[in-house]
């Protein structure tokens, strides 16, 4: 796990800024700290900074080819690099390293932009080919490792791992993208390729980009996509016996580490599973770390210690403070971008813990997504269900009607909150789950914009982001279609940036078996009756695990890695909230109304309204917003 960064002079071969390039280099320092690597040519400028965890002696970056025409900058894994390399041997490649970026260098030799479609990894890569004068880039399938890039005026192209590498470049423009702030109040991030700021894109996860020098422009061009293809007809016990093997085969490949590796353990089902197949593939005691709250609700620490025991594992508990809310400014200097998932906080506390103990640490990311696990997914259907019996033409009406008027019921018994779901029913399957996932519904967020800052959308709507993805869809199964949006956006996004920053934050590599690409795209074609069945969610993952975990692990309620932000914004952060979004230093850009925000501060203060969402999110935006345009 690294990071890279590099600047590349597209139109010609004019001396790059050397020290540009190591400012660039050293703000990702915390990405690997063991090593870093510079190369510098005419038009060319790559640096790389390194945490070593394969082939410890060499594999230094940037690498090159035999002839050194070829070079390459990468972060990540490929996990099938051994069988690549003795393939690529076999057809004349000499290799100097035995690590998994010369792989990449090859690769690119023999089989040029198609390389890609040969890696099974976690990886974002730029490859700079001086015979070709061609440059190339790529992400991973599923958008595990980040790259951001900004193509300048002056024709050069910077790019980085995280954004704020290019902002050691006083030239680039600091201007906020109009549309990406309204997709981040909708979701709590900015999805991809957007970014923040209006003159930085983010590589899409499998999309990859060559520019040859000279030419003026390039365009982001897709290489893999989850198939969706149905599997039909097979023995449910079948089907479970092949989630498990396919799981445990994900896991071994992930074993492979010249540095102490563990696992995350909360005590979910989805953690648990990759602890318990790591167990069953290793000779030593699986070294597992959890975080444990002082409020029970909140608390799964009991869960990992059971399956701790189980497996005998080597666990280590620490307890978090749930007033852990100092991080909020720490988590603007880590994000870089706006990032409103509050569960960032328990993530950057669970990262920082394991860091003490091992340099790699497996994770159980991507089971929901995969399987069905979250309860929206069971709400959505139960609200498609509903649209199904009714035409358009009447329940857009009539839905819509009791949407607008049935009171906003927070603090109401669940039974009786039912604003959300009409209003959801009265749109469509899209819209409905759009609304259904939003941090800020249209009838909240919208009030909330400056005049000035809606003409400036000039209309859009971060809908438009699922509407996008949903006509590209390979399935019309309405499961099917909203797992398939949250892997364009809600994965990539949300959980993945999550995971990648607060754990590069301290130096620790988090590798997901689950998120196998082959695993995953295998996992889209099982019919959707085997992920949600009734209200059970993860259905044939729990069945495939039973002879391995226990019913009250398998079968238990999701609590997932919350705080609670509700009582802090009520109590210990009410006084930072009307600094920050009221007081004489308030300033957010003539984004927003003041006296919009002041009524939602004032009924979230009083009990009337739980607005503790989209109140966080206006605290990361005006923490992040400060960092990004000082």
């Amino acid at each position: 796990m690294c990071g890279i960064v590099g600047i590349i002079d597209t139109l010609g071969t004019r001396e790059m800024d050397r020290e540009l390039l190591r400012r660039m280099n050293a703000v990702q320092h915390h990405r690997g700290p063991d090593e870093g690597g510079e190369h510098f040519e005419p038009g060319v400028a790559l640096g790389h900074r390194r945490l070593s965890i394969i082939d410890l002696s060499s594999g230094q970056q940037p690498l090159f080819n035999e002839d050194q025409s070829v070079v390459v900058v990468f972060n990540g894994e490929i996990y099938n690099f051994p069988e690549l390399a003795k393939e690529l041997a076999a057809r004349g490649h000499k290799f100097h390293t035995h690590s998994d970026t010369e792989v990449i260098v090859h690769a690119w030799e023999e089989w040029g932009a198609e390389c890609v479609h040969r890696f099974n990894g976690m990886f974002a890569f730029v490859i700079w080919d001086r015979n070709r004068q061609q440059f190339f880039m790529a992400r991973d399938r599923l958008g595990k490792k980040p790259l951001y890039y900004a193509s300048l005026a002056d024709g050069r192209l910077l790019f980085a791992s995280e954004l704020k590498s290019l902002l050691e470049d006083r030239s680039l423009p600091r201007q906020l993208d109009p549309r990406a702030v309204e997709e981040y109040l909708a979701l709590g991030y900015v999805p991809d390729p957007r970014s923040i700021l209006e003159g930085v894109k983010k590589l899409a996860p499998g999309h990859s980009l060559l520019w040859k020098r000279g030419q003026k422009g390039a365009e982001q061009r897709p290489f893999w996509d989850l198939g969706f293809n149905m599997q039909e007809g097979r023995a449910e016990a079948d089907v479970a016996a092949e989630v498990a093997e396919r799981l445990r085969e994900a896991t071994r490949i992930r074993l492979m580490s010249e540095v102490p590796l563990g696992a995350f353990l909360s005590g979910g089902v989805d953690s648990s599973a990759v602890v318990g197949m790591m167990a069953g593939l290793s000779n030593e005691p699986v070294k597992t770390c959890s975080i444990s709250f002082g409020v029970k609700e909140y608390d799964e620490s009991a869960y990992a210690q059971q399956i701790a025991t189980q497996f005998k594992t080597d666990h280590f508990v620490r307890r978090v403070d749930t007033d852990d809310f100092g991080l909020l400014d720490k988590l603007a200097e880590v994000y870089d971008e706006p990032f409103a998932d509050s569960s960032a906080i328990p993530t950057y506390r669970v990262c920082e813990l394991a860091r003490t103990r091992v340099t790699v640490a497996l994770s159980g990311d991507g089971g929901d997504e995969a399987f069905a696990g979250y309860r929206r997914y069971k709400w959505f259907m139960t609200e498609e269900r509903v649209r199904s019996r009714f035409p358009d033409a009447l329940r857009r009406p009539v839905f819509g009607f009791l949407g607008k008027w049935y009171p906003k019921l927070d603090r109401a018994p669940k039974i009786f909150r039912a604003k959300a779901t009409l209003e959801a029913i009265a749109r469509d399957a899209v819209d409905g789950y759009f609304h259904g996932v939003s941090v800020t519904p249209d009838r909240v967020r919208l009030p909330l914009y400056s005049e000035d800052f809606l003409r400036s959308l000039d209309g859009y709507r971060a809908v438009e982001v699922f509407r996008g993805h949903a006509a590209r869809s390979p399935t019309r199964d309405p499961l099917s279609l909203v797992q398939y949006i949250d892997f364009k956006t809600y994965l990539p996004g949300d959980i993945l940036v999550k995971v990648d920053r607060a754990s590069m934050a301290h130096s620790l590599e988090v590798r997901a078996p689950i998120l196998d690409y082959t695993y995953i795209d295998w996992i889209s074609g099982l019919p959707p009756r085997l992920k949600l069945k009734g209200s059970e969610g993860k259905y044939i993952f729990k069945k495939s695990l039973e002879s391995m975990l226990p019913n009250d692990i398998l079968y238990r309620p999701k609590m997932g890695f919350a705080v609670p932000l509700a009582a802090w914004l009520r109590g210990p952060l009410k006084e930072r909230v009307r600094e920050r979004l009221l007081g004489a230093r308030a300033d957010q850009g003539g984004v927003f109304e003041p006296e919009a925000i002041r009524r939602i501060v004032t009924e979230h203060e009083t009990g009337a309204r739980d607005h503790s969402a989209v109140l966080w999110a206006l605290l990361m935006f005006d923490a992040s917003r400060a960092r990004l345009l000082n």
